[in-house]
């Protein structure tokens, strides 16, 4: 299996990069947005995650983040993904989604060529990971995390996205706490 674009070293930050399959915009509700927020903290809190940057958009969320000593980064994104996958399924079952029929059609298909047993299948394979290795690149994926929502016509302005760490850089109120970096 390629290493290209994996977490692999423990203890360095990387630029993440998790997308749902095909795309579907399933972060669009607030319930579904606060499921991947509320992971997050978990991730931070129980598992010591650093998040220097995020931004959750409709369809992936991005970060620029870092795992503990103890923990491999790769182990945190395969559990929160298990995890919020299985969350977010529960929610379509649970709560009205008008697009519920088509998205959990979608998700069922999705597993078909799989060879593990699984119902549901709600994130890509993997996750794209690329090693930060000086602040000019962190600066810029900083900068690209940043203005996601801004290139998309979401806000005006990267700050006037609840959803984005650009908030925390803005010094205004936040959705996660992030380890701000003077790279600026």
């Amino acid at each position: 299996m390629s290493t290209k674009y994996k977490a692999t070293v423990i203890g360095e930050a990387y630029y993440i990069t998790i997308t749902t399959v095909g795309w579907i915009d399933i972060f669009t509700r607030l319930r579904q947005k606060y499921i991947l927020i509320d992971a997050l903290k978990h991730c931070q809190k129980e598992r010591g995650l650093e998040i220097y940057a995020y931004c959750l958009m409709s369809s992936h969320l991005h970060m620029l983040c870092r795992a503990s000593e103890k923990e491999p980064l790769s182990n945190i994104m395969r559990d929160f993904k298990k995890f919020t996958s299985k969350k977010i399924i529960k929610t379509i079952l649970e709560y009205p989604e008008s697009r519920r029929e088509w998205m959990l059609d979608y998700f069922m298909q999705a597993c078909a060529h799989l060879k593990r047993k699984q119902q549901y299948k709600v994130w890509q394979d993997g996750y794209h990971a690329e090693h930060v290795f000086s602040n000019k690149f962190i600066k810029q994926k900083i900068h690209y995390i940043h203005n996601n929502p801004v290139v998309e016509k979401i806000v005006s302005l990267p700050e006037d996205y609840v959803f984005s760490s650009a908030r925390n850089y803005a010094e205004l109120d936040n959705e996660i706490e992030v380890i701000q970096l003077d790279v600026f």
